[in-house]
């Protein structure tokens, strides 16, 4: 027997091993899956519960349809989607500006300190009497909100990332005659500090979603305000019907970034 084929033989046990592996963890997962919607159903199925305060599952599809054929999901989607996507892009834009530009420049760090430190404890629905007052009910308002919301992930996860880039890095950026503030910037600080500002950008995508819901409680169009109007009328089924529709579009969003994350981040393969 060859030396090669020697070496090949423990690898088809470990190859099948780590198959099983996975079988086994998707179908841990499933059965899981199952016994929680099982519970669900049994719960109102059995009168523990009224089923007009917690419907189960099999009442989500006729409601789903009903909204659907309504055209009212397809209305709060999209106009949940124009504000979150709109918002997001704002507020991590400016994060990661202000992150880099305090993360790199030490003045720039001592002179937003404090600003830093009194407006960061605020949360983001805070603002919504002054979106509601400079802005009005409109989207504009709730595309304020959501930036707040986002930025100060964003931000503190970009200044973070800059401030761990290896002071050796800088030296050899010194060595080869990049000196220059904005040579620094492209050739060393954005490419090492860039995956630990994906992750801040990562955790965005789901912070932005609770603001969307936060900022269309006021009665801007979306997800946000269809589902109040739904709790109005003990609609709970609509409820769930939203609830899933932002679980779902944040599961799409999330493996859509992630899939981007790994081509930006090929290079540390």
């Amino acid at each position: 027997m060859a030396l090669t084929e020697t070496a090949a033989l423990p690898a088809a046990p470990a190859a099948r091993r780590a198959k099983l592996n996975v079988f086994s963890s998707v179908g841990l997962g499933a059965a899981g899956l199952l016994a929680f919607l099982l519970i669900w159903q049994a719960v109102p199925s059995l009168g523990l519960v009224n089923p007009m305060m917690l419907p189960g599952p099999l009442a989500i599809p006729a409601a789903f349809q009903s909204e659907l054929a309504s055209g009212m999901w397809f209305t709060a989607v999209t106009g949940s989607l124009s504000h979150y996507a709109l918002g997001l892009v704002l507020g991590s834009l400016l994060g990661v500006a202000l992150g880099v530009l305090t993360g790199m420049s030490r003045v720039a760090e001592d002179l937003t300190a404090w600003v830093v430190r009194v407006l960061r404890p605020i949360p983001g629905l805070a603002w919504a009497p002054f979106a509601i007052i400079w802005f009005g009910v409109t989207p504009s308002a709730a595309v304020f909100i959501i930036t707040i919301s986002v930025f100060w992930i964003v931000f503190f996860a970009a200044h973070g990332a800059v401030r761990a880039v290896d002071r050796d890095l800088l030296e050899v950026a010194d060595a080869f005659g990049f000196r220059a503030a904005h040579e620094k910037l492209f050739k060393i600080y954005l490419p090492a500090a860039l995956p630990g500002i994906l992750v801040g950008l990562r955790t965005a995508l789901g912070q932005a979603w609770m603001a969307v819901v936060a900022a269309e409680i006021f009665g801007v169009p979306g997800l946000g305000h269809r589902m109040i109007e739904a709790s109005a009328l003990l609609a709970t089924d609509i409820v769930i019907v939203y609830m899933l529709t932002m679980a779902a579009l944040y599961g799409l969003l999330d493996s859509l970034f992630l899939l981007g994350e790994r081509w930006l981040l090929r290079w540390k393969a």
